[in-house]
């Protein structure tokens, strides 16, 4: 969108919030980049430039601006909905593959060469990985500064630097602060040291029900609970592991964690946002189906659903197995033996979190016969297990259609399986169930006819069947698609 001029400043004069993160504009007189909805007044349009990421802007010697803070806007759309390379490469910069494993590290993930990831990348966002990667150190730099009372030393360290110096010249160069500066700014108490309350903004409109509804209703206990108002889960990640509060609140997501390494705080961020689908464009959905008749009333009644997503690929996958063909406690409390058996324990002093949930690998070793469920189901347990640690992506990152293919040659994994992971997943956002039951009860409710004219009406849905899916579970009244209250 950056290249298009005239719509760029139209959005820019707006201060329209909807573009925050599509793009972002340079002005050329102050040197400073800003998000479309600024609240300064606009420069004159021969002032001003555009750039596909703030690190493009970074690069091309531009600061972030003080009053909007571009680096903290909501992520663009493009990368969750597209599956191409750059895409992909996104995905997993923000999960924080370049800081743990270098840029030879994700090419690697990826499957090409370095050269055409720097190439491609660089193509598209007018900066590399490396670039991309140095942006959002900044970023994690600027929340431990303002959020914690940590020493600067072991600050820099933990958002991803790797000298002081290399620290206080990327903030006064991103910022046009000092670190000092930056956290004589900052307003409110900064939390205790590896506890973090964060604000993930989002695009508004978002509807919490179905998101907060349907992520309690199916969570396995010991792994999520809700409490006092808030979702709450334990994250495995890089370094360690992580307790996340994440609570709904007007235009943002009040996100605290608790980190075992505070190195983790990109990936945590980053698997929270998805968790949540909060990086969506819900105006660009809406409109979309709203040109459905029979989804307008339901788009309507409630606008900006989002896709309930997972933290954790492999995690999500092997509880889809344990969901076929049962209701969801059962599929709840057979995740839950699961947890108690194989889960790595954790602490967790305020609430009742036990448990991260088990690893593929540590799976590898589970006795069938322990599991009280039909014998061709733990054939289709055990045949994932193995794929999965035999190297099955499910990541942020992975192919969205190698990953299809790869689930489909697994015994035990008809369509609800696949789509299942692919929406939740892999983060398709055009995967589709038709043979789900809730599908079925709306498609009879609505009066869509059967299996073969409902995926025949989907194609006037596409690229966003996931969203319609949202809005047609909604029809049946089931606790799944309401939050729960406070």
């Amino acid at each position: 969108m950056h290249d298009d001029f005239e719509r760029c400043v139209r959005a820019v004069q707006a201060k329209d919030a909807r573009f925050d993160g599509w793009f972002y504009t340079a002005v050329l007189t102050t040197k400073i980049y800003c998000r479309p909805s600024c609240p300064v007044v606009p420069p004159k349009p021969r002032n001003m430039s555009f750039y596909p990421s703030a690190a493009a802007a970074q690069q091309a010697g531009f600061r972030a601006c003080k009053r909007c803070r571009p680096d903290a806007s909501p992520g663009s759309p493009r990368w969750n909905e597209r599956a191409d390379l750059v895409a992909r490469a996104m995905r997993l910069i923000a999960d924080g593959v370049v800081d743990t494993e270098g840029v030879r590290g994700l090419a690697a993930r990826l499957g090409y060469s370095v050269r055409q990831v720097e190439r491609q990348v660089f193509a598209e966002l007018g900066a590399g990985p490396l670039s991309l990667a140095r942006a959002q150190r900044a970023q994690t730099a600027r929340i431990l500064i303002e959020t914690t009372t940590l020493p600067m030393t072991e600050l820099a360290l933990a958002a991803g630097f790797g000298s002081i110096r290399a620290f206080n010249d990327t903030v006064r160069e991103v910022f046009a602060l000092s670190p000092t500066e930056l956290r004589q700014r900052a307003k409110g108490r900064p939390s205790a040291a590896g506890a973090l309350v964060l604000r993930l903004p989002y695009r508004k409109p978002l509807c919490p029900d179905n998101l907060f509804g349907h992520l309690v209703a199916t969570g396995v206990p010991g792994v999520e609970e809700w409490r006092d108002g808030a979702y709450r889960r334990t994250l495995r990640l890089p370094h360690g592991h992580g307790v996340v509060a994440l609570r709904p609140e007007d235009g943002h997501i009040a996100c605290r964690l608790t980190l075992a390494d505070l190195r983790d705080l990109p990936a945590a961020t980053s698997r929270c946002r998805r968790l949540l689908d909060l990086d969506a464009d819900p105006v660009a959905v809406d409109e979309q189906l709203a040109t459905d008749p029979l989804l307008a009333p339901l788009v309507a009644a409630a606008p900006g659903r989002r896709v309930p997503r997972t933290a954790d690929g492999a995690e999500f996958a092997v509880r889809a197995v344990l969901g076929q063909q049962v209701s969801t406690a059962a599929a709840r409390t057979h995740a839950a033996r699961l947890v108690v058996a194989h889960g790595e324990p954790v602490e967790d002093p305020e609430g009742g979190l036990t448990h991260l949930f088990p690893s593929p690998e540590a799976l590898a070793s589970l006795d069938p016969e322990t599991l009280a469920m039909p014998r061709s189901r733990r054939r289709t347990l055990l045949g994932l297990v193995s794929a999965l640690t035999d190297g099955l992506d499910l990541s942020a990152g992975s192919d969205w259609e190698a990953a299809r293919a790869a689930l489909n040659a697994l015994p035990g994994f008809g369509p609800w399986t696949v789509e299942s992971i692919a929406m939740r997943a892999l983060g398709d956002p055009d995967a589709f169930l038709p043979t789900d039951l809730g599908i079925k009860y709306a498609a009879e409710t609505l009066g869509l006819g059967g299996q073969a004219a409902v995926v025949a009406r989907s194609a006037a849905w596409r690229p966003w069947r996931a969203y319609a899916t949202q809005h047609l579970w909604a029809t049946g009244d089931h606790a799944i698609n309401r939050m729960p209250a406070a």
